[in-house]
């Protein structure tokens, strides 16, 4: 049986707390809903590469589910401590889409640096002029986490400034 957590039972300002729930909802989603994208899109749709391109096609595709797999654990596991955030009314919507933000574009950057550079597992696309792709893809990342750091940095100033208020 369910019980709906009110802001008294958890011992006070609920939004106060849940501090790290809060940031690692949104990280678990973004990252999740980043690798879902680059997976359904570059592998699937566009077949540019597969996760690992070090092998036959077929272990490229085993790579791919393995993958496709661990993007949807890391979703679903956002989405539930989304849930529990909510339920227990402690949502921090800029800390969440702040959250969202430096997770995929984290792991957008991890993947353009060390999956396609540093391992050499896979390419973004195998051209000639890979590069144009590898800054276009490292530089939405860094854009991705500069705006997600603003968010987190404006949602805490928020958060401290509600605090004195309420004292």
């Amino acid at each position: 049986m369910s019980k709906k957590v009110n802001q008294s039972e958890a011992g006070g300002n609920a939004s106060s707390r849940y501090g790290a729930r809060k940031l690692w909802s949104g990280i678990l989603f973004g990252l999740g809903l980043v690798a879902f994208f680059d997976e359904a899109v570059f592998h699937q749709l566009l077949h540019w590469h597969h996760f690992y391109d070090r092998a036959t096609t077929e272990i490229g595709l085993i790579s791919d589910g393995l993958f496709h797999a661990f993007s949807w654990f890391a979703t679903i596991a956002g989405l539930f401590l989304f849930a529990d955030l909510r339920r227990r009314n402690a949502l921090s919507r800029g800390t969440w889409w702040g959250g969202v933000l430096v997770g995929g574009g984290g792991f957008q950057l991890y993947d353009g640096v060390i999956q396609h550079k540093l391992m050499r597992i896979h390419q973004i696309r195998y051209v000639d002029n890979v590069i144009v792709y590898d800054l276009i893809w490292n530089v939405l990342a860094l854009i991705m986490i500069a705006i997600g750091l603003v968010l987190l940095r404006r949602s805490k100033r928020q958060a401290t400034a509600e605090r004195k208020v309420q004292f």
